[in-house]
């Protein structure tokens, strides 16, 4: 073979990008009439003209993400190695206006015209600094001062009040809030701490409301056999049934089933 490349805008081009987006375009389930002609710039301008309503996001004569993205992948598996690229620009309902491109010459030209200035032209146009000053020396260090009392020093001693309060407060107790009690959250809740005393497994709910965990305290009151309570803190908090009497998991499966009655001793 020679080393020369094949010209993108062959014989064989426009056949195969109505082939590509005809078949894309019916695996999207948007059949569309294709009407191809060449741009001013040199692209490849297609107008879908869509057969069964447009793609959601597309209106005709404006640009989308849809038809952008479309168009980056037609070109894409257009644009073989070896092969000289001709660009493919889409348009709903009507052509594309061609983006304004600036060529090699233009930009080299724009490079020569700017002026250029050397080395001696920026030290003169720069103003002379003066002589930085020689930083002062710092001063010595004073004794601490002791308070009339012969106590603590003064310094500390004006810290202001604020910086000796906690820098958090505690978490609220969920057993003292008054919520509206749910018969139904309430025995799924006592059915679940029951399981835990007579199963001995440990279960856990996360991302609760207060409300909710509150509800979750007030239902296990009176269930025997488990300690249920509320642990961790912010985001992390969360209500834990704890087994009095806690079994060990079967020996045959890491992940059994809660109704398993063959638990081990």
């Amino acid at each position: 073979m020679s080393g020369a490349q094949v010209v993108a805008g062959g014989g064989d081009f426009r056949p195969r990008v109505e082939k590509l987006l005809t078949d894309i375009l019916g695996l999207m389930g948007f059949p569309a009439r294709l009407d191809l002609q060449d741009a001013t710039d040199g692209s490849l301008s297609v107008a879908l003209h869509f057969e069964s309503g447009t793609p959601p996001s597309v209106e005709p004569g404006k640009r989308s993400q849809v038809l952008d993205s479309l168009q980056f992948l037609l070109n894409k598996m257009l644009h073989r190695p070896g092969v000289e690229r001709r660009w493919v620009m889409l348009g709903a309902g009507a052509h594309p206006e061609p983006r304004p491109r600036r060529d090699a010459a233009a930009q080299q030209q724009a490079a020569a015209a700017a002026p250029v200035t050397s080395v001696a032209q920026a030290a003169a146009a720069t103003p002379a600094q003066p002589p930085a000053r020689a930083a002062a020396p710092a001063p010595a260090a004073q004794p601490q001062q002791r308070n009339a009392r012969g106590g603590q020093p003064a310094q500390q001693a004006a810290k202001p009040a604020q910086a000796q309060a906690p820098a958090k407060s505690a978490e609220a107790d969920e057993r003292t809030l008054q919520v509206e009690e749910d018969p139904a959250f309430r025995e799924a809740v006592r059915k679940l701490a029951e399981k835990s005393a007579s199963l001995g497994r440990f279960y856990a709910f996360a991302a609760m409301k207060t409300e909710d965990r509150a509800r979750v305290l007030k239902a296990v009151e009176g269930v025997g056999g488990v300690k249920v309570a509320a642990e961790g803190e912010g985001r992390n908090r969360r209500v834990v049934f704890t087994p009095a009497k806690p079994a060990p998991m079967p020996k045959r499966s890491l992940l059994p089933d809660d109704d398993e009655d063959d638990v081990d001793a």
